[in-house]
């Protein structure tokens, strides 16, 4: 889904979902750690929405948490896995959670895998763009971004602003402290919480000492370019159009791809962030040619839906991002996701490929891409 530019791209995105309606918690939530975990691994409720104080007088952050009860900060639990799952422009962090669920228990790994949604709130004024029935609402004291701000990484709003890449690196932080026998944290994003993370990638703080962090990016709208190139098809040496190199699973059809300098005057922007590192803003606090080779070290696997190629039903078409910038990267989700892999291959992290996994069946669904089997590895690794 589209991000920002920022007041314009956000009224592109604007989804209205429906009454947000907050949930009471009923008398099972004073039940015992052990009731609890069981409740929180099995879906999204209050119960199992916590939050903590980010740093520099912020405000708080919400997170949706799969293990402990969540009122006590030691529950006795020890997971050595995290999967926190970063939800789309709609701040579907219940969906997004429910979906992490889903893939942690077809894998086996609920035992040992924390699963985690946090949530970038949103003032009542913006909600109503981008807002999903059964979210909690802002609480008084919670960081604030816009619609379209914690997309980018913007900051916050408010006295005390932090920026949203900030505010991942502390849930990170927190979640570490929380449960220190954590080992590997794995981001994985979906539509434009996947185009948060890919933008954080090379922005993101150093995790806390013996963590490693794992990219799982899925079906954005658009992509960080590192080079003022955007992809051509190209089948036998000669440039072709999208079109001709297939759809759906059968993308790219034999086609591969040319990486040429965009003309800047047809397309002007086209190179700036979000779409490029041109005039990154200052508070992401590295260089273009800092966050490029934080990127090519980082782990990172792509995940695209195969049917999220298209402007068919499912694709969410609609609020695909299709300004000039975007389109120079591919018509639709799938091939611009097919491409930019190849673009890192080919530019960015040639001595260590990334994996890209074409998950049959699934549009643009986070509650099929994510719990599916061919989306396990990039997830949890190889099986044990």
């Amino acid at each position: 889904m589209s991000l920002r530019t920022l007041a314009g791209t956000a009224a592109a995105l604007g989804l209205a979902l429906g009454p947000l309606q907050a949930q009471a918690e009923d008398p099972a939530s004073m039940a015992s750690p052990a009731t609890v975990d069981a409740r929180c691994d099995q879906a999204a409720s209050p119960r199992c929405f916590v939050g903590f104080e980010l740093p520099g007088a912020a405000g708080r952050l919400h997170y949706y948490a799969s293990l402990g009860d969540v009122r006590a900060p030691d529950a006795g639990t020890a997971p050595t896995a995290a999967l926190v799952v970063m939800h789309g422009h709609p701040r579907d962090a219940n969906r997004s959670f429910d979906a992490g669920l889903r893939a942690a228990r077809a894998a086996g790994r609920l035992a040992d895998t924390l699963v985690v949604a946090p949530l970038f709130q949103v003032g009542d004024a913006d909600a109503a763009r981008c807002r999903t029935r059964g979210v909690p609402p802002a609480e008084p004291g919670d960081a604030l971004w816009t619609c379209g701000g914690w997309l980018a990484g913007a900051p916050s709003l408010g006295t005390w602003p932090i920026g949203a890449f900030a505010a991942l690196d502390a849930l990170i932080a927190e979640l570490h402290r929380r449960w220190p026998s954590l080992q590997t944290v794995t981001l994985a994003g979906f539509s434009a919480g996947a185009q948060m993370l890919q933008h954080s990638v090379g922005f993101a703080a150093d995790p806390p000492a013996g963590l490693r962090l794992r990219y799982v990016i899925a079906d954005p709208g658009s992509w960080l370019y590192f080079d003022p190139v955007r992809p051509q098809p190209q089948r036998d040496g000669q440039d072709v159009a999208w079109e001709a190199c297939g759809s759906g699973a059968d993308f790219p059809g034999g086609c591969g791809f040319a990486f040429r300098a965009a003309d800047a005057a047809a397309c002007p922007g086209h190179d700036r962030w979000k779409y490029g590192t041109a005039d990154l803003p200052a508070l992401l606090g590295r260089s273009a040619a800092q966050a490029r080779a934080r990127y090519a070290a980082a782990d990172i696997g792509y995940l695209e839906g195969a049917l999220d190629s298209s402007s068919d039903k499912g694709t969410y078409y609609p609020i695909l991002d299709k300004s000039c910038a975007a389109m120079l990267q591919g018509p639709y989700r799938l091939q611009r996701g097919v491409a930019y892999a190849a673009y890192d291959r080919a530019l960015v992290s040639t001595t260590r490929p990334r994996p890209l996994t074409v998950v049959p069946g699934c549009a643009h669904d986070v509650a099929c891409v994510l719990p599916s089997d061919a989306a396990r590895t990039a997830l949890f690794g190889a099986p044990r």
